[in-house]
């Protein structure tokens, strides 16, 4: 009784052959951290490499751009030969080609990388509370600030956007929901054209309409406003464009079938759908235009004095100030000029950097939840 009991209760034999206790296709591979590890060590050898050149005078301060470039190249070696070593020929090899990927993708990346480090080293002289404070009013040498040229960017760049935006934004959907025909593929067509004017171009035609309403010499920053919003509605068309074709039709044709009309589907689905997409579009927009100076030049003219008020007199804005300042760098005050200049484009910077933070909150908290 005993035997067959226990023969009962003895597991069935294992038929075929027994796996190893390691996949032979994940043994000997390197972990996931490794290349991210090797990547920062490499970036920090070159690092100190260009750091003791600097020190000793070899070059002429710490260079980023080479820094990253040589440490990227040499982290492409030296990860090709431990993963020969460690992992094969076959996954060295796959390693090389990822890892030349990531090569062209950083070097992509340089221009920006030298051009964001060249702004920060210089314009950091000047990024004091009288530069936030203070505008250029009877400044002749150092000190002054650029207070009325930001508050001049703002507000010309929120009226251009105000005028943009809906304009852009009801375009755009007619493009999409309404659009059929002839006058579809002619608002299309010069959309298109819009696109690829020169900015230039822009500030002469709203000098030329507003000259032969109120006389050749006027200046405003309303005029500004509008030279930027002939640049920003066709961006703003067709970003928003081609978000909204993104929509899926099935959500359209789910709220027809409930028998909502056109336009409130529109207005309560399609919309609150892209939000995210619109906002972003108007960022890109917004961005497009805000460094803008040759119109700016041509429409609002310059001022050293503050001026809130854009319908009258005219306005400063932070490109035209970077101009001007730079254009003063052969005076008395040379490098207290060009200082100054560094530091408005460091600040214009910033300020499309917190516009993009403020558009992706909002899109954010906009966009539609999915989750149950």
């Amino acid at each position: 009784m005993t035997t067959q009991a226990t023969a009962a209760a003895a597991p069935p034999p294992v038929s075929g052959r027994v796996r190893p206790a390691t996949d032979s296709l994940t043994a000997g591979r390197l972990p996931r951290t490794v290349p991210w590890l090797l990547l920062a060590g490499c970036w920090i050898a070159t690092g100190v490499v260009y750091g003791l050149l600097a020190a000793s005078g070899a070059t002429r301060g710490f260079d980023p751009v080479g820094t990253i470039f040589f440490g990227t190249v040499l982290f492409v070696v030296v990860l090709t030969l431990i993963s020969r070593i460690v992992e094969g020929g076959r996954r060295s090899v796959d390693r090389l080609v990822t890892s030349l990927v990531l090569t062209a993708f950083i070097i992509a990346l340089l221009p920006l990388v030298s051009l964001v480090w060249t702004v920060i080293a210089n314009g950091l002289a000047r990024f004091d509370v009288p530069f936030f404070s203070e505008s250029m009013r009877n400044i002749i040498g150092d000190g002054g600030g650029a207070l009325h040229a930001i508050v001049g960017t703002l507000l010309i760049t929120l009226a251009a956007a105000i005028i943009s935006v809906p304009i852009g934004l009801l375009t755009s959907v007619y493009l999409v929901e309404y659009g059929r025909g002839a006058l579809a593929r002619a608002i299309t067509f010069f959309v298109d054209v819009m696109t690829g004017i020169p900015s230039i171009v822009a500030g002469l035609f709203t000098y030329a309409l507003f000259a032969l309403i109120f006389g050749p010499a006027v200046r405003n920053g309303f005029m500004g406003a509008i030279a930027l919003s002939v640049l920003m509605i066709p961006v703003v068309v067709r970003s928003s464009e081609e978000i909204l074709r993104l929509v899926p039709n099935e959500l359209r044709e789910a709220s027809y079938a409930l028998g909502v009309p056109k336009w409130r589907t529109i207005l309560k689905i399609v919309l609150p759908t892209s939000i995210a997409g619109l906002v972003t579009g108007v960022m890109l927009a917004i961005a497009r235009v805000i460094g803008e100076t040759a119109p700016l030049l041509i429409v609002t003219g310059f001022t050293f004095s503050m001026n809130y008020d854009i319908f009258n007199d005219r306005m400063m804005t932070l490109p035209v100030f970077v101009y001007t300042q730079y254009t003063q760098a052969a005076g008395v005050s040379a490098q207290a000029s060009v200082d100054r200049a560094w530091t408005a484009a460091l600040v214009l910077i910033l300020i499309v950097m917190a516009l993009n933070l403020v558009g992706r909150l909002i899109a954010k908290i906009f966009a539609p939840k999915y989750g149950r």
